[in-house]
């Protein structure tokens, strides 16, 4: 058996924190590979170390001294070492580099990447493993996407060198020779490229939850945790909204059927949810989660014989790529189709994408509305379900809400439905309760 373990920020936030990361770790031997983030808060008002350090390379790009910030960052990491009892190991000599190159030539990406190759550094250190720098194994190529090929060539040859070791989170090396990072939240990716390039039978995600709940706690009051999802419907759920776990963090252990097991660094004796590619397991209800966004707006087009005109939705569309609009959705009907785009993306376009439509399409008439929710019902019991949607329109009409747009993929996998932005919360809460509680 071997593990990849990944943890978070606020399971690295503190010498204390770090002290329960390194028990989970040295409770069983195959957990081999750790991808620690940057600290994160130690208490609601504090502040990240990765937000730390890009206020530093905001003071830099000013011309202004930036010792002060740089003695702040340190002294974070030097309480941690303190509090370790790692009386040998120092980062003097790491901070006078990232000072000079900071002051010298200052690059965000590598400022915020400091945070992980820092706590990486300590995390070796306390552990008594091999420290792997990220931007050694991991690249990415000139459009700034990952190059996996050459990753996990690279990544595979220098993990075989090490039974156990610490690989930083978040970052890797660009094409022009300079760190470059994964958007905000990117450990959980370099996690999901470890483990795959281990060719690991379990990728552990620890963070400050017990995996996934059903729904959002902050909308629903202790909604049931989710034991198993598959990575389907983790890609659907992750997409409108839900936020345990980078989405782009799935691709790279779903090639190679890894199962994701995230946890709860505080209390490690959670099972968790489980992340798998399929699985026989009876759910205890039809649906798996709920999750939901706001603020979209739906561009209602009607055209007699619409249906019978051969290329009438693809002209439409065209006029949103050529003013670079992403579709969410497009329901439609004989003589009508409903193109769904986010509101801050269309609302500064709505005019010129409005004119493409005429140019292009010659519709009879365009209609537009904003302040649109939408909210996914996704599970895989849904497909052997019977009376799914009618018993998610019943929950709607019964909490008073009209649902303006609904939207059934072929897979069966989630229905999407569009109520109006004040009637988000009550929505999901309605839907909730029909099918969870009830």
């Amino acid at each position: 058996m071997k593990k990849v373990v990944k943890f978070g920020g606020s399971s690295l936030a503190s010498a204390e924190q770090f002290k329960k990361v390194g028990a989970i770790i040295q409770a069983d031997e195959s957990r081999v590979y750790v991808i620690p983030s940057a600290p994160g808060k130690r208490f609601s008002d504090d502040t990240k170390v990765t937000d730390m350090l890009l206020h530093v390379y905001q003071t830099a790009c000013e011309g202004k001294d930036i010792d002060d910030e740089i003695k702040a960052i340190k002294a974070r990491y030097d309480e941690i070492i303190e509090g370790l009892g790692l009386s040998d190991f120092s980062l003097d000599s790491d901070f006078e580099v990232i000072a000079k190159t900071l002051r010298e030539e200052p690059e965000k990406d590598y400022a915020a990447s400091r945070g992980e190759y820092l706590n990486g550094k300590i995390m070796a250190a306390y552990l008594g493993i091999q420290f792997i720098d990220s931007a050694e194994v991991i690249f990415f190529n000139e459009e700034g996407k990952l190059n996996s090929y050459k990753t996990e060539k690279v990544l595979a040859a220098k993990l075989a060198e090490y039974d156990r070791a610490v690989i930083p989170g978040f970052y890797g090396l660009g094409k022009n020779g300079k760190v470059k990072t994964f958007s905000r939240g990117g450990s959980d990716v370099t996690g999901s490229i470890v483990a795959q390039a281990a060719r690991a039978d379990v990728y552990e995600n620890w963070t400050d939850v017990s995996g996934f709940l059903i729904s959002d706690p902050r909308i629903v009051p202790n909604p049931k945790p989710i034991k198993f999802i598959t990575y389907r419907e983790l890609r659907e759920l992750s997409y409108m909204g839900a936020s345990v776990l980078h989405e782009d963090a799935i691709f790279p252990v779903r090639q190679c059927g890894i199962p994701i097991n995230i946890r709860n660094t505080n209390i490690p004796s959670d099972e968790g949810t489980w992340i798998v590619e399929t699985t026989a397991r009876k759910q205890e209800q039809v649906i798996t989660g709920i999750a939901g966004k706001k603020d979209f707006c739906t561009v209602f087009i009607s055209k007699a014989m619409m249906n019978s005109e051969i290329g009438f939705c693809r002209k439409v569309l065209q006029a949103f790529e050529e003013n670079q609009i992403s579709v969410e959705h497009m329901p439609s009907g004989i003589d009508t189709m409903t193109v769904v785009v986010h509101e801050d993306e269309f609302m500064h376009k709505e005019q010129k994408v409005i004119s493409a439509i005429h140019r292009l399409a010659a519709p009879d008439a365009i209609e537009i509305e904003s302040g649109l929710a939408l909210v996914a019902v996704v599970g895989r019991g849904m497909k052997s379900a019977s009376g799914t949607a009618g018993k998610l329109c019943n929950a709607l009409a019964n909490a008073g809400i009209n649902i303006k747009m609904i939207d059934q993929g072929s897979s069966e996998l989630n229905i999407i439905v569009g109520v109006r932005n004040e009637d988000f919360e009550t929505a999901t809460k309605a839907i909730y309760n029909t099918f969870v509680t009830e």
